[in-house]
């Protein structure tokens, strides 16, 4: 929905590794493979993919010389800018019909959703 309320003409299989490369870029391949949980042969062509369409470029990374980055590019970040902006326009849409005590639920809600979360990942790790 956030797509195609931005208008944006991206496969909808691409936007999450756009979205991705953006938010936590610069970034390796094998890493974004690992984020995404995917295989790296996949996330390495629907990156070359993203880099055809001149929304990411691959660059070599200033840590390791042997890994290539993958950097939102200025086409890319605008997309990603749609979309955020799609997301602040439903939000706000969704919210100005709750009272007070349902934004209270969901703050409680969220607050013991991310409590578990944290106790579950301590108690994996």
């Amino acid at each position: 929905m956030l797509i195609e309320a931005a208008g944006i003409p991206l496969d909808r299989v691409l936007f999450p590794l756009l979205v991705s490369i953006e938010r936590f870029g610069p970034t390796g391949v094998v890493d974004l493979a690992d984020r995404v949980g995917r295989d790296y042969t996949t996330v390495s062509r629907k990156v070359a993919k993203l880099e055809s369409l001149d929304l990411v470029e691959r660059r070599g990374s200033q840590v390791d010389r042997r890994v290539r980055e993958a950097v939102i590019a200025p086409r890319g970040k605008a997309m990603t800018d749609l979309v955020d902006a799609a997301r602040e326009r439903f939000g706000r849409a969704i919210f100005e019909t709750w009272d007070a005590g349902e934004m209270d639920e969901l703050v409680r809600l969220m607050r013991k959703f991310y409590d578990a979360m944290k106790q579950v990942t301590s108690t994996e790790a």
